[in-house]
């Protein structure tokens, strides 16, 4: 829980009577909810509002009350499932074009019968209680507010079965989950790996983190386990002006397609308790673009710090790793990303240095989707690229190696492209006269 400290919202497109070709929609009247908590890889826990509504006619005076508490008890079920599909920071309908596909769908998807399957588990407690008299006490509202947990999963599942938000399984089967390492932020020069293995609590908040991208099936490369970090080497020669950020070249170098780093910090507040501060940041690994970045707070306790670090990381990481999925699925629409380093050997000519250069860039235009490519650096000694690749295609960087080899033989006798490094996302190659 944040302690107040929540990213609240208020999704309000008018709360008048919600009526639809003449009957009354299934619609929430309230829309109001502020996420407490992230409660697992598959709940969230939920503050919302419920209005019930109740006017002459609809039931005998004498269940006035009755009925009042029943429709708002239904509006705030409502109101929490509404929160997680259009409000906060990372709602599951994300873009326009996802919620005009919901749209049709909205009055089946808010049947009560149909909500209540979301709602996991429901507070018994009144955060708040108000009867508002209308009309000169012929139209009543009771405005109620509870906790609810909700099963964000289902949702999901819900919203992918009508083709409202784009299956998992297809984003997947092109591109596959996406790899991602996990390793504490450090200062400038730094080794992540020996910071990890010398820090309690980091290495706790690493293996809550680990656990949660498993639970969702994520790929997670788990730095310290890797042997041959031979590559980072030949990534720290190779690259430039970017000597002194060492999580970036270890992220290349293990060939993580995402690197998120985080920072752990244990507060003592007024009460001889403690809460922890956790702030998670989740980055590009071929460009060191930052996708997301959140904090999460810990409930003010005599705990552990182990158990405050898990409960603030439960609140950051979730919202990171929706913002890491909209990520996968934009490369699933330009093609798969690989950062692409080329070195010319000194022993070419300026006149060979410069149509080698003109050449790669030709090249990349047949080889990239839609001939996408960025270049970074053009030097007589280095080319430096971004690259896009259709994964039907170019799913591995060896392919993408071999591609270029035939091709720059092809194209330009008196080169030779060989290979210096290979991974998932970096590329490393030479050429040498032939």
């Amino acid at each position: 829980m944040r302690n107040g400290i929540t990213s609240a919202v208020v999704a309000t497109l008018g709360v008048a009577c919600l009526v639809i070709a003449g009957r009354a929609s299934n619609l929430p009247r309230s829309r109001e909810g502020t996420l407490i908590e992230s409660a697992s890889p598959t709940e969230v826990m939920v503050r919302a509002k419920g209005i019930g509504y109740w006017e002459k006619g609809m039931s005998k005076e004498k269940d006035r009350d009755k009925t009042l508490l029943a429709n708002a008890e239904q509006d705030g079920r409502k109101a929490a499932v509404y929160f997680v599909l259009y409000g906060g920071t990372d709602p599951l309908l994300s873009g326009e074009a996802e919620r005009n596909s919901f749209a049709p769908y909205e009055e089946e998807f808010f049947a009560s019968d149909n909500v209540r399957r979301f709602i996991a588990w429901e507070g018994e407690e009144y955060l708040s209680r108000v009867l508002k008299p209308l009309e000169k006490n012929k139209r009543y509202e009771l405005h109620i507010e509870k906790a609810y947990k909700v099963n964000k999963q289902l949702i999901e599942d819900w919203l992918t079965s009508k083709n409202i938000l784009p299956a998992r399984a297809l984003v997947t089967e092109a591109l596959g989950m996406p790899f991602i390492m996990v390793i504490p932020a450090v200062k400038s020069g730094e080794d992540p790996i020996k910071v990890l293995q010398s820090d309690p609590d980091l290495s706790h908040a690493a293996k809550v983190i680990e656990s949660y991208l498993t639970a969702l099936r994520y790929d997670v490369v788990v730095p310290e386990q890797q042997q041959d970090l031979s590559a980072l080497t030949a990534a720290q020669q190779s690259l430039k002006g970017v000597e002194e950020d060492f999580s970036y070249q270890l992220a290349l170098s293990i060939g993580s397609d995402v690197y998120i780093t985080y920072e752990v910090n244990i507060q003592s507040d007024a009460y001889n308790t403690k809460k922890a501060v956790v702030s998670v940041r989740a980055y590009e690994t071929t460009t060191a673009r930052l996708l997301g970045t959140e904090t999460g707070y810990s409930p003010s306790a005599a705990a552990a710090p182990m158990v405050l670090i898990e409960n603030a990381v439960n609140d950051a990481i979730d919202k990171v790793l929706s913002r890491i999925m909209d990520y996968w699925k934009s490369d699933l629409q330009n093609g798969v990303q690989y950062k692409l380093i080329v070195s010319l050997s000194p022993n070419f000519n300026e006149e060979d240095r410069e149509e080698l250069t003109f050449l790669m860039g030709d090249l990349l235009k047949e080889l990239t989707k839609k001939g996408k490519y960025k270049e970074n650096i053009v030097t007589d000694a280095t080319l430096d690229y971004l690259i896009w690749c259709d994964p039907a295609e170019f799913d591995k960087s060896s392919s993408v190696y071999r591609w270029l080899k035939e091709k720059v033989a092809e194209k330009f006798a008196g080169a030779d492209l060989k290979r210096v490094n290979l991974n998932r996302k970096l590329i490393i190659l030479k050429l040498d006269p032939a």
